[in-house]
């Protein structure tokens, strides 16, 4: 043994020595897929840049478009219609996400813990981005039975009714995210879990994504169909419909461009956990999916140019002063039906 000192005994034993280096190329086996997976790959340093300068801007722009949507729906506009409360709501939902929008960028920046701060975080920003998609999907509802089926509609439409839908509305999607981050498993904030089963995650998208995305398509083509049959029968109002068409088109256009993406590598996500994928392939993933997520936050800026085109209450509040409001009333048997 003394001779054997301070020599390399591995050639003399090469079983051991074969089990050494294969335990070796399993460790740094394992390492790499570790380091090139989904939860534990790093953004681009770059990428990270333009995500938090787009946060800056989206916390700018959408501060001063909500506040100054709460004043017009509060202070400019007496008349409550199923429309003011609905868009109410809306701002409610956006203005929320601007308040944590700061937090948030500064928790992914850090890539921070999950601590009580960003499970906060976390949470806030799903229940507000979930109510935000379904009351778009509310008021193109309103829409169609307001267009399509307007003496029935006279039973389903009202204030009060609208007040309740949306109350129903935060009550569910609080209590579903609550506990959906309850159970979350990620190690740092806004981290993709793959903790979750597949099949839940699938149920999630159904219900947060594909429904909505269906209700919307299907009320928006049957007004669009509507409005163009009123086009060719009526020419006295052909300025009115064809802004009404436009209407319509920019927001579906507005909510496809925010809330496809993200779910499109969602969904790229899920086949890339079950499927055998390049670690150059993951990081596009990877840095992509941090981008898709600052385009569905726009949404909150967005959606306050869409209230000017869309509520004609508001357009009157902030371009018309009160005694030529009564230009308006050739045309709002068409804008009724659409806002």
């Amino acid at each position: 043994m003394h001779l054997l000192r301070g020599r390399n005994v591995l050639p003399f034993f090469p079983h051991f020595r074969s089990q050494t280096i294969t335990c070796h190329s399993h460790i740094r086996t394992m390492n790499e897929s570790r380091s090139c997976s989904l939860t534990h790959i790093e953004v681009n340093s770059h990428v990270r840049v333009a995500e938090f300068a787009l946060y800056i801007l989206t916390f700018f722009f959408g501060a001063i478009f909500n506040v100054l949507a709460l004043w017009v729906f509060f202070c400019k506009i007496k008349k409550w219609t199923e429309t003011r409360v609905y868009a109410i709501n809306l701002v409610f939902a956006d203005f929320f996400v601007i308040c944590i929008l700061p937090f948030m960028a500064y928790l992914i920046w850090k890539n921070s813990a999950r601590d009580e701060l960003c499970q906060f975080v976390e949470a806030m920003y799903s229940i507000n981005m979930v109510v935000s998609i379904y009351i778009i999907s509310f008021i193109s509802i309103d829409r169609y039975l307001g267009i399509k089926h307007p003496l029935k509609a006279r039973a389903f439409r009202s204030p009060s009714k609208a007040a309740v839908l949306c109350g129903l509305l935060w009550l569910a999607v609080t209590i579903g995210s609550i506990s959906k981050h309850q159970q979350r498993y990620a190690d740092f904030c806004f981290q993709y879990d793959t903790g979750v089963p597949t099949t839940v995650r699938l149920l999630s998208f159904f219900f947060i994504f594909t429904l909505p995305l269906a209700v919307l398509t299907f009320c928006s083509i049957e007004i669009i169909r509507s409005l163009k049959r009123q086009l060719k029968t009526n020419s006295l109002e052909e300025k009115s419909i064809q802004k009404a068409l436009y209407i319509i088109y920019a927001n579906l256009f507005v909510f496809l461009l925010c809330f496809l993406p993200p779910y499109v590598i969602f969904i790229a996500k899920i086949v890339m956990e079950h499927t055998e994928t390049s670690c150059s392939l993951i990081h596009f993933v990877k840095n992509f999916s941090s981008m898709t997520r600052c385009i569905a936050t726009s949404n909150c800026c967005l959606d306050c140019v869409c209230y000017y085109f869309v509520t004609k209450e508001f357009q009157e509040a902030i371009l018309l002063p009160k005694s030529s409001t009564a230009r308006t009333t050739q045309t709002r048997s068409v804008q009724t039906h659409v806002c």
